[in-house]
């Protein structure tokens, strides 16, 4: 039996105690699920380095000119009263890409400056609920999203403990008082959906992404959609939450509130009515762990849910587009940094966009 303990960093890179170990801060891996783990791994690695050779040649990644997130313009995403605003105490700030004692939710928006879809993706950055990778798993996604035609909508969704988190405190996973994300990102769904003819979106084509604790958050609102999570506070609390597709990237918190080696967490209750889901991950993840997004894809299937899961054999954990907030120099020439190509040919399969970069003529 190995353990894989849990002195882990957040996605700003600094090694902190993070939120993904269950509730005995340990991950137990027997020898069938290693046995699962390594057959998975040794397709998925196969399968993506075969693709990493061909897309050098076939298809030519855009250059991306990101701006300061500081200088975009914010919406707020309540209009009248926030739901149980009295729990985060702190003051707003932000250092090196991290935003920290969120009270007041907003979305920012990045619109396609050409060859508009009419799709929308609201992207959840990670950040063990207790901060926001408002950058690298934030903006820097949203300004790609536009390039390929999709409105990015980036939440700042309100932290510290508004989901299942690690308390410093007590050093142990704990749930919070209130699913303060859950609420934002319901509410989010709900008012970009009633914007989508004035923002020129489709609203049948609105999606959701997330990294680590956004990855959890791609879940649990892809599953918690039928009631809202709040009292409802106007008019845009009767729109639909439910996202029509889902994009989880090295999801967390999968494995709290389970009583089995391959149980899913209870509070993500998967079935037929999940949207489809595109799960990709490292397969040497220190911190979210593979075991998450294995147990989310196996009950996915289990549903009959489309389901696309990637792993890749190396990659880590708080990776974007072309850096990782840990230390690897080396990360952009790992196959799995070309994970943006995936995810586009994903979304022009489920009729979400017409066509992708990679396409070739006449086909």
């Amino acid at each position: 039996m190995q353990t894989v303990s849990g002195q882990l960093s957040d996605a700003s890179g600094n090694l902190k105690n993070h939120n993904i170990l269950n509730q005995k801060n340990e991950i137990f891996i027997s020898k069938p699920f290693i046995g699962l783990l390594f057959a998975s791994l040794v397709i998925c690695f196969i399968s993506s380095c075969n693709q990493n050779k061909n897309s050098d040649k076939d298809i030519q990644r855009p250059t991306i000119l990101h701006k300061p997130w500081l200088e975009q313009k914010q919406q707020p995403i309540w209009t009248t009263s926030i739901p149980d605003f009295e729990l985060i105490k702190g003051t707003e700030s932000y250092k090196d890409g991290m935003v920290s004692d969120v009270s007041k939710p907003t979305i920012t928006i990045y619109k396609p400056a050409k060859n508009n879809t009419g799709a929308a993706v609201l992207v959840f950055p990670g950040g063990g609920y207790n901060k926001v990778a408002i950058e690298l798993e934030g903006s820097e996604i949203c300004e790609w999203l536009a390039s390929i035609g999709v409105t990015g909508i980036l939440l700042k969704y309100r932290v510290p403990a508004s989901g299942h988190h690690w308390d410093k405190d007590c050093e142990c996973g704990k749930d919070p008082i209130k699913p303060l994300a859950l609420q934002d990102a319901q509410r989010a769904m709900s008012f970009v959906r009633s914007k989508a003819k004035e923002w020129d979106i489709d609203s049948n084509k609105i999606g959701v992404m997330g990294f680590s604790a956004g990855g959890h958050l791609v879940a649990d609102v892809s599953t918690n959609y039928r009631k809202k999570a709040y009292e409802l506070t106007d008019e845009i609390d009767k729109i639909s939450c439910k996202p029509d597709f889902g994009i989880s990237f090295f999801p967390g918190h999968m494995l709290v509130h389970t009583d089995n080696e391959y149980g899913l967490n209870k509070t993500v209750p998967v079935d037929s009515s999940t949207p489809p889901m595109f799960i990709l991950q490292a397969g040497n993840d220190p911190i979210d762990t593979i075991q998450n997004s294995l147990v989310y894809y196996i009950a996915l299937r289990k549903a009959n849910v489309h389901a696309e899961y990637h792993v890749y054999a190396e990659g880590g954990h708080a990776f974007g587009l072309s850096r990782t907030a840990l230390d690897n120099p080396n990360w952009n020439k790992l196959p799995i940094a070309d994970w943006e190509f995936l995810v586009e040919r994903w979304l022009y399969t489920i009729k979400m966009i017409p066509a992708w970069s990679g396409e070739k003529p006449n086909r």
